[in-house]
């Protein structure tokens, strides 16, 4: 092949990267799986590879970081990049909106830009005719560092402008954040390592950002936002009139933006996105700490100027603190509806994201361990929204002489039974299964529950009375009810009564299946206990397993046989399941299964898309009656994917694995062939 030939076949590879990577990350239309992309990647670096002369800065390839730097030099920005001015309320917004209309001496409602206000860290990317040749911080706002190399990594900027009529020179500048689910992935592969976690995403964005190895900023799950406009110098850009219509063109240039910025007129419509805005804070995929609002006529903002080192056109309105600080009194331990049990800190009462937080979770003994923190410690505390505060940091400096470790338990404060700790988890959890006060509530609502026992009449509410007034403890204490006993309960008249005895006579036939299924044992869903009662045919036989034995069930491993082991040699648990016998609950005999009334036996089967003749959960009952495992993701484990309509990325990975697939007029006629 010519060099002529390898240098187009190269171009060619770089303009079908670019083409993804715009449909990924600015369209979030993806035309193709990953794996096609990253097939692609690795046909360009093998060509750059070997043909090192037709290498380009602004490859694809380059997005995976190059020769570590000794230390950042320093960029003096050619524009000063501003900070903004800070409100904090409905008044100062409206203050805000009192001294542009004064300043432009005029009463008519101005048209403002609004933005959400990303947490993280501010960056400045210069393009010369379309290449990215310069990236820098903010710094002090007239010098910051060179990150270049690491702004290059980012996955959604683009090392090349898309279009015509490019400008000569064009500086963005924006926010360089790290979404929540990379963060939360970040900090996890950080635990696995042994090595520090981040407190947040935005320390966990600087930190990464600021990385004199561009090889570790590649590896960290950064993104980019435009939001402004610094240094320009010709193209169809310089012509727009507005902000919004600047931010428009930046987006035609592959430049990806917030999809959340919206234009409004006046304070009421300001106020409006503000509230909007954080309704949807918490359900963002990344953090934000407000709202920007800004003039968004151009002309406007020039005569409205600055004043010291902020724009007058523009504010930001901040929510209320999500981190403060504050002294960890105490250490209490809490046992959650699974058994969980969670050091739950009490603190001084400190005013953190709205409320008045005086408790705050530690998760779990490891994340003790990892923050070093003991009771008397100054702690910061982080409260998001509606999720419950949580501690992110010890104030070392501040420790006082007297500070004492957090001892754990080793039985259940709740009810005493021995607690665990199963290799390879976190959480320390109770053994006490259905006599566990802290559980009892949850356990006899899932007992009693449609795909368990089914028993009609028995809600939440219900149970929540039975067992306020001590009319039962276990969900065997269901099948000792009586009149007598329901007609001294608030709400119940004869005939609800009679109905609710009636229901519960009647679930006292069930299966095998869902006996187990409704015991509520850790990990063991309706697959789990399916697999259970065809492979062992009688609880007799599954109470005498150990979890060597129970490890040969299908899809049942050492946790999960950990799990079954613990709960079944429990005394308490045995008395409740010989209770529950004892009062007529009953099911019949199951025969060994057989390849001939189980033809799917060993095959692993996935549903997607939607099902027109049944309901996904009718489809996925009667697969497993025919011995099939039906998967919710696919792999190359996966012997068959069943496809409705509308059938998405499922499909997509199937044809890419060689997977067989059925459409749903397949799988119902298989299923009548069996009947």
């Amino acid at each position: 092949m010519s060099n002529s030939a390898i240098n187009n076949k190269i171009q060619k590879l770089r303009e079908i990267l670019e083409e993804y990577n715009h449909q990924y990350y600015v369209l979030d239309d993806p035309s193709v799986p990953d794996i096609e992309y990253d097939r692609v990647l690795k046909d360009l670096i093998a060509l750059e590879n070997q043909y090192p002369e037709f290498r380009s800065s602004d490859s694809p390839s380059q997005k995976v970081g190059g020769k570590a730097l000794s230390k950042f030099e320093q960029i003096n920005h050619e524009v000063p990049m501003l900070s903004l001015d800070n409100g904090f309320s409905e008044a100062d917004l409206q203050a805000f909106e009192k001294r542009v209309n004064e300043r432009l001496n005029t009463s008519i409602h101005i048209e403002f830009a609004c933005e959400p206000k990303l947490d993280g860290l501010a960056a400045s990317i210069l393009y010369e005719n379309g290449l990215l040749v310069q990236a820098a911080t903010r710094g002090d706002g007239q010098v910051g560092e060179n990150i270049t190399e690491n702004v290059k990594t980012i996955a959604n900027v683009p090392l090349k402008l898309r279009g015509e009529n490019l400008p000569q020179r064009l500086e963005v500048r924006g926010e360089v954040f790290m979404p929540k689910q990379g963060f939360d992935k970040l900090n996890q592969q950080q635990k696995e390592i042994g090595a520090k976690v981040f407190a947040n995403p935005r320390n966990a964005a600087a930190g990464s950002l600021r990385q004199l190895d561009s090889k570790i900023t590649a590896a960290r799950p950064l993104r980019f936002f435009a939001y402004s406009v610094g240094v320009l110098e010709g193209g169809n850009i310089s012509q727009k009139a507005s902000h919004s219509q600047r931010l428009a063109s930046l987006g035609e240039l592959g430049l990806p933006l917030c999809k959340e910025n919206q234009v409004v007129t006046g304070f009421d419509e300001c106020l409006s996105y503000f509230e909007k805005i954080g309704r949807m804070r918490d359900d963002l995929s990344y953090d934000i700490d407000g709202v920007v609002f800004k003039v968004n006529d151009l002309q406007l903002q020039q005569r409205l100027g600055f004043v010291s080192k902020a724009p007058r056109w523009a504010m930001a309105q901040k929510f209320p603190a999500q981190e403060e600080m504050t002294v960890l009194n105490d250490v209490e331990f809490q046992v959650g509806r699974t058994g969980a049990i969670t050091p739950v800190a009490r603190l001084v009462p400190v005013f953190v994201g709205g409320v008045t937080v005086s408790n705050a979770t530690l998760h779990n003994q490891d994340e003790v361990n990892r923050l070093q923190v003991k009771i008397g410690d100054t702690v910061i505390i982080r409260r998001a929204g509606d999720v419950i505060p949580q501690v992110v940091s010890v104030v070392q400096s501040k420790r006082p002489m007297n500070a004492k470790d957090i001892a754990f338990p080793r039985l259940c404060p709740e009810c005493g039974s021995d607690v665990e700790r199963i290799e390879d988890e976190a959480v320390m959890r109770c053994t006490g299964g259905l006599v566990c006060g802290a559980q009892r509530k949850q356990a006899i609502k899932h007992f009693a529950s449609r795909k368990a026992f089914d028993i009609d009449g028995l809600g939440d509410k219900i149970v929540d009375q039975l067992v306020d007034e001590n009319l039962i403890e276990t969900p065997a204490d269901i099948f000792t009810l009586t009149l007598s006993q329901l007609l001294g309960l608030e709400r119940f008249a004869e005939k609800s009564a009679v109905n609710l005895l009636n229901a519960i006579d009647a679930a006292k036939q069930t299966t095998l299946p869902k006996f187990i299924y409704a015991l509520g044992i850790r990990e063991v869903g309706e697959s789990t206990a399916r697999n259970l009662a065809m492979h062992y045919l009688s609880l007799d036989a599954i109470k005498l397993a150990d979890t060597e034995s129970l490890q040969e069930v299908p899809d049942v491993g050492k946790i999960v046989a950990t799990h079954l082991h613990a709960f079944l040699a429990e005394d308490a648990n045995i008395k409740v399941m010989d209770k529950l016998i004892e009062a007529g609950v009953n099911w019949p005999d199951i025969e060994a299964p057989s390849e001939d009334k189980q033809p799917l036996i060993g095959k692993t089967i996935v549903l997607t898309g939607t099902l027109t003749q049944m309901g996904r959960a009718e489809a996925k009952n009667k697969l497993q009656e025919l011995g099939a495992k039906v998967s919710g993701s696919i792999s190359a484990k996966t012997d068959l994917l069943i496809a409705g309509e509308k059938a998405g990325s499922k499909l997509t990975k199937a044809a890419t694995l060689g997977i067989e697939v059925w459409d749903e007029n397949q799988f119902v006629e298989f299923i009548e062939s069996t009947q």
